[in-house]
């Protein structure tokens, strides 16, 4: 079945002053996707985002989420959407019990049984204040009063920054892998993160953007098959090598570190004519890939 896609962007502008914060970015996401928005910080990650939320306005280009436009039909986008920012703030005289039954008010569907779930796997405590709450602790309410209403969408910006490692992961394989599994193919998650491998098993599709341009986007089972790792071990490496289509090349001693866009097999060839003692290759991770990504061009996609 051909379904509409959950976020169309058409060659997205937004300019501040002089300066493009996004420049000329398209990006199409299906429904029950988990897609990755990579960028470095000032790439223009949180600008789009905010372009889908209706909190920007385009300069020139076009937004469309569930097929409609947010400008035009902003209550019919947002009561379909959950959004959690990259910083958070809760009215500080309301305690975690008042805050979650007020975001709760504004939705048609509330679930609490995730509620109290998520309630003890953070451990929050329901009549602590958000005036006495850390940063993560912040940072967890915010993530229940977006999975409780079961929305749609799940706009994620930065959404583990502040919590600890042990309670980041819980939250990205348990959480968000409950979150869409509960009815798949319809829950889509869109998360703008620098922290990729986090996201790597969970991670369907991605863009990579650089200025407000888009530099890749790649499902990320195809990106792993096209970008690889080769090492190589030499008894006597030769004083050059000759190895065109290589992404990029490290040499230390007797071993050299080649990364391959989509051209392994010729560059293993190539390399068994310098006759090398080892030869490994392997997959290059989605964090490794947007390292990497400052080396692609357009042409060489």
């Amino acid at each position: 079945m051909n379904q509409a896609p959950v976020i169309e962007i058409r060659d997205l502008h937004r300019r501040y002053g002089k300066q493009d914060a996004v420049n000329g970015l398209s990006l199409t996401v299906k429904p029950g996707r988990c897609y990755g928005f990579f960028g470095r910080n000032g790439a223009g990650k949180t600008t789009t985002i905010k372009c889908l939320l209706n909190l920007l306005r385009p300069t020139s280009g076009s937004v469309r989420v569930f097929g409609l436009d947010p400008q035009k039909d902003e209550v019919a986008v947002k009561s379909r959407i959950a959004y959690v920012p990259d910083a958070v703030a809760f009215y500080p005289w309301m305690t975690v019990r008042d805050t979650l039954d007020y975001l709760a008010s504004f939705r048609t569907n509330w679930n609490r049984d995730i509620e109290a779930d998520l309630l003890r796997r953070f451990g929050l405590k329901q009549d602590q204040k958000a005036t006495s709450m850390s940063k993560g602790q912040k940072t967890q309410l915010a993530l229940i009063g977006a999975i409780c209403p079961e929305p749609e969408l799940l706009l994620l910006d930065e959404p583990t920054s502040g919590l600890d490692p042990i309670v980041r992961r819980e939250f990205i394989e348990t959480v968000i892998g409950a979150y869409q599994s509960g009815d798949p193919g319809s829950r889509t998650v869109f998360v703008s993160t620098h922290l990729i491998s986090e996201f790597e098993g969970l991670i369907d599709e991605f863009t990579i953007i650089e200025q407000g341009r888009e530099l890749l986007t790649m499902e990320a089972d195809a990106a792993r098959d096209r970008f690889k790792k080769i090492r190589a071990r030499f008894a006597q490496p030769p004083a050059k090598f000759d190895l065109p289509g290589a992404l990029n090349m490290k040499q230390t001693g007797r071993e050299l570190e080649i990364l391959a866009n989509g051209s392994s097999e010729e560059l293993i060839a190539k390399l068994k004519t310098y006759q090398p003692e080892d030869l490994q290759i392997e997959s290059l991770t989605l964090e490794e890939i947007f390292v990497a990504s400052n080396a692609l061009k357009k042409g060489d996609q």
